[in-house]
Formats: C-alpha cells, sequence, structure tokens
C-alpha cells in the first residue's frame, strides 16, 4: 500500500476548524487562560508585599508602578481574572454536585460567570477608589 492510500483512508482528527465556539467552550478556555494569569499577578502581590516589608523607598517605587496608567490596567486585569477565575471554579463545583450539566443551564452559566465577573470587578474597583 502507498503512503498516500494509507493517509487517505485515516479518519481526520478533529480540527479547531471545524468546532463551532461555544459560550461553554469559551469561558473553559477563558477560566485556563486567567488561572495562568493569575500566577503572574500573584507574582506582583509578592513583589508589593516584599517592598513593604523592605524599606520605604522599595514600597515608593513599587506604588508608583502600580499607579501608573499601565500598572492600574494590569492591576484591573488581575482584579478581573481572581474574580471570573473563581466564579468559574464555582460553577465547576456546581457541576462537580451533578447540578447544571444540561445543555442550555452550562450556557447560561458561561454567559452569567461572564457577566458576573465584570460587575464585580467594577464594584470592587468602586468601593476601592471610594475608600482610598
Amino acid at each position: 500500500m502507498s503512503k498516500t492510500n494509507l493517509h487517505a483512508n485515516r479518519p481526520l482528527s478533529p480540527h479547531l476548524s471545524i468546532y463551532k465556539l461555544i459560550p461553554t467552550m469559551v469561558m473553559s478556555i477563558v477560566h485556563r487562560i486567567t488561572g495562568g494569569a493569575l500566577y503572574f499577578g500573584t507574582l506582583l502581590v509578592a513583589w508589593w508585599l516584599i517592598a513593604t516589608a523592605t524599606s520605604e523607598t522599595q514600597f515608593n517605587l513599587v506604588s508608583w508602578v502600580f499607579s501608573s496608567w499601565i500598572g492600574l490596567l494590569v492591576l484591573l486585569g488581575y482584579t478581573w481574572a481572581l474574580i471570573h477565575h473563581m466564579i468559574g471554579g464555582i460553577r465547576h463545583l456546581i457541576w462537580d454536585t451533578g447540578r447544571g450539566l444540561e445543555k442550555h443551564t452550562t450556557t447560561k452559566m458561561a454567559i452569567a460567570s461572564l457577566i458576573l465577573s465584570i460587575a464585580l470587578t467594577i464594584l470592587i474597583w468602586i468601593a476601592a477608589f471610594t475608600i482610598l
């Protein structure tokens, strides 16, 4: 059997081009991405804590970085990633109990997790700037 016939008769593996993106798939991917982003954000929290314990100069440097527009943008993203990952974890815990596994329910939960994470992030930032 020639090499071309061997490959022609084999079934094709599923590929991203044949999948239709659905909310649960997108939220699963985003959940994994936010989990990875939390590693980076935790390094920033550790940097802040170490600077706080080290000296006033180091603390002022970290405060300056975090209060710049890019620092605030990174902190906003970290806040959203933390909230979104937490809500995604709660969604997975609900699924672990065997509840909410119907197709329409999983779609509603995926959309709700995105909306809730954005809303909670906004509320946290409003509270932070109101108190400070």
